[in-house]
């Protein structure tokens, strides 16, 4: 058969391959850009950026765990400024969709970032981080409450035409309930899940191993949590889901999407192999060719 159409629409941005890397998990791009052509992806979200510069958390900030990962990096990053002139010259040149992951400690730091990039030529999209489990104020704060996160998202809605993706926490006992709060206020997708809350000790000392005590666990582990999350948040909402979370292989992936995501995205697994998401990329499309799928679009939700 000829080969299979990739592309899915995200809000009023299409990508041209359902295969995004997820934030914190891939730098600004140009860090993965000497292992493959980072522009075949079907775009890079950044990592966290907020109005001013982060130095995140005290070390220890990760540590391995049986098929996983805990961090607790803090959203670290460069800040507005220094993202405009120095990072986003790079992501504005290739040949994929770019994704701010915006984050803060209140609404008037989202509401900077966005309407800062909002006429941005350059950036496609925003990713709105409600869900960070490693930050002591904001973030977390508006995605356990469907009340919080609705009044954030509708502001923000208001800031720019550009595709607005929730990001959601797993941390809460029915995800399905922000979902559907942050769609009625004009979200244009939901990404989900973000890393489940966890902590190690050491047993020689008797005290926690990360500097912040806790941290957000992701990798292979949080896979089958994930998957069930994203299989009941689709049935609720009409909104395209991204769907994160113990993604390292194509067949992961395809998983994702029978459960109802229409884009997948990889991270932890980058951390591993710098080529993975490449290679999740290419299997996704072997597999539609092998099974005769003309259109990924086809299979989204169809383990329903």
């Amino acid at each position: 058969m000829n080969k299979p159409d990739l592309s899915v629409k995200i809000g009023n941005l299409t990508l041209k391959n359902p295969v995004l890397v997820s934030s914190g998990t891939f730098g600004y791009g140009w860090e993965f850009s000497d292992f493959y052509d980072v522009g075949m992806l079907g775009g890079i979200v950044t990592k966290a950026i907020t109005p001013l510069p982060r130095p995140g958390n005290p070390p220890p900030r990760t540590i391995e765990t049986p098929a996983g990962l805990l961090n607790a990096i803090g959203l670290e990053n460069c800040g507005l400024e220094a993202f405009i002139k120095e990072k986003l010259p790079f992501l504005g040149g290739l040949d994929t969709a770019v994704i701010v992951n915006v984050a803060g400690a209140g609404e008037d730091d989202y509401d900077k970032v966005v309407s800062e990039l909002a006429d941005n030529k350059d950036v496609d999209a925003f990713e709105i981080n409600i869900s960070c489990p490693n930050v002591k104020e904001g973030g977390i704060e508006f995605g356990t409450s469907p009340a919080s996160a609705s009044r954030l998202i509708g502001k923000l809605r208001k800031k720019t035409k550009k595709t607005i993706i929730a990001k959601l926490s797993p941390n809460v006992t029915d995800p399905s309930e922000i979902a559907i709060a942050v769609e009625d206020a004009g979200s244009d997708a939901i990404s989900m899940v973000n890393t489940f809350r966890g902590m190690a000790i050491d047993a020689e000392t008797g005290r926690p191993v990360l500097g912040n005590v806790t941290g957000g666990l992701s990798g292979p582990a949080i896979k089958p949590l994930a998957l069930y999350q994203i299989y009941r948040v689709s049935l609720k909402v009409k909104t395209p889901i991204i769907g994160m979370g113990g993604i390292t292989s194509a067949a992961d992936a395809i998983e994702f999407v029978y459960a109802g995501a229409a884009a997948v995205s990889v991270g932890t697994a980058n951390l591993v192999n710098p080529a993975a998401a490449k290679e999740i990329l290419d299997g996704m499309e072997e597999y539609c060719i092998r099974k005769e799928i003309s259109n990924i679009g086809d299979i989204i939700g169809k383990a329903h």
